[in-house]
């Protein structure tokens, strides 16, 4: 069945690419509430799409806060197993703009790749999915398993409505199991699928030292700098070779198996090629391998920092307060909650006399999700890559998150896969990203090849994992 359907992709390789590149045209940033048109623009474009390609249920789910997500379903395969196809539509902001070599919304191909903001993260990936299964109706008109297409736009921004989506329509939502675009390769040279992903948490904090910003010639020297200040505290999260020194963070988290590091060690890894790709040198726990630092341990980095004065030329001035963004990166077994409070009560503890702390919770978070590399999911998608790519395919933790592959997992119960088509070096979140022409072909022979080999069991035997 899968063969039509890959030649019918084939042909319409250049329309499909015109659908993309209209997508990536849309600036649909979810954390800035200036681009709510952009967000509306890209859900309508979905619409219409999902609509044309002849699904059922075409429409918003909106769960009362945040961005709604765009779903539709086609379930004409009884006793077929029933997936739920996730992407999502929203993007990084494109700052630092001037960084980019061409304009970030204006998708551009240099050299087989594909420059623009949510290239990699993850327009192309979403679209290659949509673009299967209107295939498979076109060709066949039907589909050898049961899909429900959900598309979130706020996955970007720490997915703050998911939850009052996934209560509302909990119905809609049942599956078997789901199947993520999101979530990409973990080499760039052997095929990977995903099987977990690190949690992740945040918060904003503000450091004050006086009431008002002084003039640094009659205040320098004898009074608390704001800046100071927070550095000086936010240097205490760390030691010098990068070991957390936060008490009780990471408490919760489960021991780190021989086998889970086995795992990390057996995907193939080039460290300096890791480093090379984004011109970074090497920091952390030396006790842990980059690949076991970087999926199976927690972290607490700084995403922002500023305060006092940052415009052009000089202003001397002596900050009245200053302000930091971190996120944390959960372990499995790590509870959000647990590392926020240990993180809050490391700040309140470390700080100087004088020194104001208020902290803002930026977004609550989600814990680490895991699936076992036996599920009938993993061991269908890894013989799909090799018969595809010629060559072994693994099963890999990613260092990333992706809030709802631990939402649904919590709320519905179900197991989550990530079949995503972006390689890690491809700059998502940073200026100039990319995606690969390569990937998008790859895609569109292996979406369907996977939908086919699923359709070859039924529900019952797929829920024998």
């Amino acid at each position: 069945m899968s063969d039509a359907v890959i030649a019918h992709l084939v042909d319409q390789r250049d329309v499909i690419l015109a659908r993309l590149d209209a997508l990536l045209r849309i600036p649909s940033v979810s954390t800035d509430p200036s681009f709510a048109p952009a967000m509306d623009a890209a859900r309508a474009m979905l619409l219409a799409r999902l609509t044309e390609a002849g699904l059922d249920e075409v429409q918003l789910l909106d769960g009362g806060i945040g961005q709604p997500a765009v779903y539709a379903a086609w379930t004409g395969a009884p006793g077929k197993p029933t997936l739920i196809i996730y992407g999502h539509y929203d993007v990084q902001p494109a700052d630092p703009v001037e960084l980019w070599h061409s304009p970030p919304f204006e998708p551009t191909i240099r050299d087989g790749r594909i420059y623009a903001r949510g290239a990699s993260d993850v327009k192309d990936s979403t679209t290659i999915a949509i673009e299967t299964v209107a295939a498979f109706l076109k060709v066949t008109g039907k589909l050898p398993i049961n899909v429900k297409i959900f598309l979130e736009g706020e996955e970007e921004s720490g997915s703050p409505g998911l939850r009052g989506i996934v209560e509302r329509f909990r119905d809609k939502l049942s599956a078997d199991a789901m199947l993520s675009a999101d979530g990409g390769r973990t080499s760039t040279t052997v095929p990977t699928v995903g099987i977990g992903h690190r949690g992740i948490t945040g918060l904003e904090l503000t450091v004050r030292t006086a009431d008002s910003d002084g003039h640094s010639g009659r205040y320098g020297g004898a009074a608390r700098n704001a800046l100071r200040e927070i550095m000086a505290l936010l240097t205490t999260l760390h030691d010098d070779q990068g070991r957390i020194q936060v008490a009780n963070f990471g408490a919760d988290a489960a021991p780190i198996s021989n086998a889970a590091r086995a795992a990390a060690a057996a995907v193939p890894f080039d460290e300096a090629q890791f480093f090379g790709d984004f011109g970074g040198t090497r920091w952390g726990d030396p006790a842990y391998t980059v690949r076991e630092a970087t999926t199976l341990r927690p972290t607490i980095e700084f995403n922002g920092l500023w305060g006092g004065y940052t415009g052009a030329g000089a202003k001397t001035v002596l900050p009245a307060e200053a302000h930091a963004k971190i996120t944390m990166r959960l372990s499995p077994g790590m509870s959000p909650a647990n590392a926020q409070a240990a993180l809050r009560a490391h700040l309140c503890a470390h700080l100087p006399k004088g020194v104001t702390l208020e902290i803002a919770e930026e977004f609550g978070g989600t814990p680490s999700n895991s699936l076992h590399e036996e599920h009938r999911l993993v061991r269908t998608a890894l013989a799909v890559l090799e018969a595809a790519s010629g060559q072994p395919a693994f099963p890999s933790r990613a260092g990333g998150s992706i809030p709802i592959t631990a939402i649904f997992k919590e709320m519905l119960g179900l197991d989550a896969m990530t079949f995503g088509l972006a390689m890690p070096d491809e700059g998502a979140h940073a200026p100039n990203e990319f995606f690969r022409l390569s990937s998008f072909d790859e895609g569109l022979r292996t979406w369907p090849m996977l939908f086919s080999a699923l359709g070859e069991m039924s529900a019952e035997e797929f829920n024998r994992s």
